[in-house]
């Protein structure tokens, strides 16, 4: 595949420590109207406020993560406290500025988690489906990714000479983590067995192998560079990293033979080779053994596929850390460094749970992801990083009724001045939160996995819910629409911002904007 070179002036100006990178940014990406059009947003606020820079930048990422899910996991929060929910916060709804963000993807009005977070990346809008690349490509066709490869803020930071990181409770492969550093056709290639044959032939990497590659393969795009590597990587998607053998099965596999490589390659021993003083873990033992104040760098990997819902973790059987732990080692492992860090952190079983149907599971985890921010708010220094919060996506998630105030969240619908719930037109009571499609209703009363809602067939319409106790944590509400997943929502989703930079968080935006909030903080571009 062709290599995107840089001017020997550029390499010289890298070698001896300029402070923002010129001219690494691919033609396709430069000449892209997403890309000219948001950094034209951000120079615009510039010229308003006076930017402080930032020595660190931290984003996060709820996956579908939508208005109405920040709503109901605030109230659920008050709730689960003893209050009656409504007026309190999430940790970062406090921060003092905000946006609105426009999520569609190039060719969808409702978009995907590959294209949304690519925008966020690299500061270029792209179709569903696809990582790292601009719109000019196929999806699912090698050939055309060549020459179409866009280039990440993470990728910069590297450049720069900053520390970076990676952190997810999906799989560190799956399509939001990916797009921090992958170049893929399709979001679905996490390794070589999911790919086609002529995908391979070509020279199309698979995503774990680009992950365990980074630091060669960003050498090669931008040859005369040097780099060392990302230093934090954590998350699920082990499967992705073994080879399809029992032999090379984890401790706690839930598979005969967990790994689905098909070439035989164990990345997590290639990585080790790699660096052999850095410390790859498995399990909650080996994460709390590091010392982050002498490890060099971390690839943790807690699951065979995605790490549990955070309502489901003490089910796991090696036991896994939360969002808000690995946040706090990422950090405490990334600050090694005094030029600085840029961590992107990903609580991606939010999205996971509201495709299950299960508010209590999309809820709970969005309450442990605010705890993952207040965990980073509480670790940093708010004049030197900015601190950005946000989500690739909504949901068709509703909050619905005329409840009373400090109704049960997730209870039926209770209306001012009554203690019975409230009956629609067909006399059956109904809840405050509902989906417009998906699974539907589902009675596992004590369940803490939603997952457990793909065992049977979707059961949408109304149900009688007079004896369902639906606070229950396996509780899943109703859907209107029958299908075999309940889908993302197309509406705008909002952005945090506290620290350097922040400013710039104003407005209605489109979803390339916030790489150019990133990179005009932290100074990644010149000129930007």
């Amino acid at each position: 595949m062709n290599s995107t070179r840089v001017s020997l002036s550029v390499i010289s100006s890298l070698l001896i420590g300029s402070s923002a990178v010129a001219d690494v940014l691919p033609n396709v990406q430069k000449e892209s109207s997403w890309y000219a059009d948001a950094k034209t947003a951000v120079i615009n606020k510039t010229q308003q406020t006076t930017t402080t820079k930032a020595k660190n930048v931290i984003l996060f990422v709820g996956d579908g993560m939508g208005v109405s899910t920040l709503t109901a996991a605030r109230i659920l929060e008050g709730q689960l406290q003893g209050k009656s929910g409504e007026e309190g916060y999430l940790s970062f709804e406090k921060f003092p500025y905000s946006a609105q963000v426009k999520t569609y993807n190039v060719d969808a009005q409702t978009p995907d988690s590959a294209g949304t977070m690519t925008a966020m990346m690299s500061g270029v809008k792209t179709d569903a489906g696809v990582i790292g690349v601009s719109e000019k490509i196929e999806r699912g066709n090698c050939a055309t990714v060549a020459g179409n490869e866009l280039i990440t803020a993470i990728e910069i930071a590297e450049i720069k000479g900053l520390s970076t990181g990676v952190v997810s409770t999906a799989r560190i492969t799956h399509a939001t983590p990916a797009a921090t550093y992958a170049k893929s056709a399709d979001r679905n290639w996490e390794d070589v067995s999911d790919m086609p044959s002529t995908a391979v032939q070509q020279g199309c990497e698979d995503i774990a192998s680009q992950l365990v590659n980074f630091e060669k393969n960003l050498e090669m795009r931008f040859p005369g560079i040097n780099v060392d590597g990302l230093e934090v990587v954590m998350g699920g998607g082990r499967r992705h990293f073994l080879p399809k053998d029992a032999s090379h099965n984890s401790a706690d596999a839930r598979s005969s033979v967990e790994g689905d490589r098909t070439d035989g390659r164990n990345l997590t021993a290639e990585w080790q080779a790699m660096y052999p003083n850095g410390k790859y873990v498995m399990d909650q033992a080996g994460f709390d053994a590091i010392d982050a104040a002498t490890t060099e760098r971390v690839f943790g990997l807690f699951n065979e596929s995605h790490m549990q819902y955070e309502a489901d973790r003490e089910n796991d059987i090696s036991g896994e850390p939360s969002l808000s732990e690995m946040t706090a080692k990422a950090i405490d492992v990334l600050d090694n460094n005094d030029k600085g860090y840029m961590l992107v952190i990903e609580s991606g079983r939010i999205d996971h749970g509201h495709h299950a149907g299960s508010a209590y599971n999309a809820l709970t985890d969005t309450i442990e992801f605010a705890k993952a921010v207040k965990a980073a708010v509480d670790s940093t220094d708010p004049e030197e990083t900015l601190i950005l919060v946000t989500a690739d996506h909504s949901h068709v998630f509703t909050i619905a009724g005329y409840p009373k105030r400090g109704n049960p969240i997730l209870g039926k619908v209770v209306n001012i001045g009554k203690t019975d719930p409230a009956m629609a037109a067909d006399g059956m009571p109904y809840t405050t939160l509902g989906y417009t499609n998906g699974l539907g209703f589902r009675n596992l009363q004590t369940e803490t996995d939603a997952d457990a809602s793909y065992n049977d067939a979707p059961l949408t319409g109304r149900q009688d819910l007079t004896t369902v106790n639906t606070n229950t944590s396996g509780y899943h509400q109703e859907a209107m629409i029958p299908a075999g997943s309940e889908t993302h929502a197309g509406e705008d989703i909002s952005l945090h911002a506290m620290g350097p930079g922040a400013h710039l968080t104003q407005g209605v935006i489109e979803q390339s904007v916030v790489f150019h909030i990133i990179s005009k903080s932290l100074g990644l571009i010149e000129n930007q």
